[in-house]
């Protein structure tokens, strides 16, 4: 069974900085780290390969630095890691960078389930997962919380909703998005950890996979930043004290005069 998984290289901290010409996040001199929602799709992919053999390759769109992303999932143990890198791809929305992602698996060509996680936490959109599979032309389930049975060019697994689960069944090649539930992460082994260590990871350009560069970057973006700017503060505020009993009877009193408790 040979399968893709989606990695992101993220900021590792919540204390980004805007570059306020371009509204793009500034990446110099913070640490990153591979999107958390991603390592629960890395270790998903490398149980199926322990349990049907096969492949894991992990792909990544991202600029040079990104390619220690991709060593980290090879010291879990993915077999192999591509990453997209070119100035073209500069600027990307999630609908050029889905484009990108989609011709860089074409490339790959032989695979049979791809793996992301339900969302990054820099952008928070959860829109790459399904725009790679309407790009690849394969079906997509979101949310996935157990693979229950996979057999021939079929997957039937759980996903997660607001109350309880589904029960869904898909053909392969399918692209799916895992939720935390799912797994519990591994940590790198010694013997993953030098492999990862020496590994020159494959980098392709937009040339190398056959990209418009009229659908990539920011050229190919559909979607644009305008302005990025904190909410304004709204209304007044005010820090109750006193007992537990004493806050409520204030609170409820307040909603009364503001007519939000009848």
């Amino acid at each position: 069974m040979n399968i893709i998984v989606l990695v992101k290289q993220v900021p590792d901290t919540s204390e980004v900085k805007i570059n306020r010409e371009t509204n793009t996040l500034i990446r110099d001199g913070v640490p990153s780290i591979i999107n958390p929602f991603d390592m629960y799709a890395v270790e998903e992919a490398l149980r199926l390969r322990e349990k049907h053999g096969g492949k894991v390759t992990a792909i990544t769109m991202g600029p040079p630095q990104a390619a220690e992303a991709l060593k980290e999932a090879v010291s879990l143990g993915v077999d192999d890691a591509v990453l997209l890198s070119d100035r073209a791809f500069a600027g990307a929305d999630t609908w050029a960078t889905s484009y990108a992602l989609s011709q860089g698996i074409k490339k790959i060509a032989e695979y049979d389930l791809v793996i992301a996680g339900k969302q990054a936490i820099d952008g928070d959109t959860a829109q790459v997962g399904p725009e790679t599979a309407d790009m690849l032309g394969i079906p997509f389930v979101a949310y996935i919380r157990k693979i229950e049975q996979v057999e021939g060019n079929k997957m039937i697994a759980e996903r997660l909703m607001d109350e309880g689960y589904d029960v869904v069944e898909t053909s392969l090649p399918a692209l799916i998005t895992v939720v935390k539930e799912i797994n519990q992460p591994r940590v790198p082994s010694f013997k993953g950890k030098m492999k990862a260590k020496n590994l020159k990871v494959t980098a392709w350009n937009a040339k190398d996979i056959g990209a418009d560069d009229n659908k990539c970057g920011l050229k190919g973006s559909p979607t644009k930043v305008v302005r990025i700017f904190p909410p304004a503060p709204r209304g007044q505020r005010e820090i109750l004290t006193g007992s537990m009993e004493d806050q409520i009877t204030t609170c409820v009193k307040k909603l009364k005069e503001q007519s939000f408790i009848i």
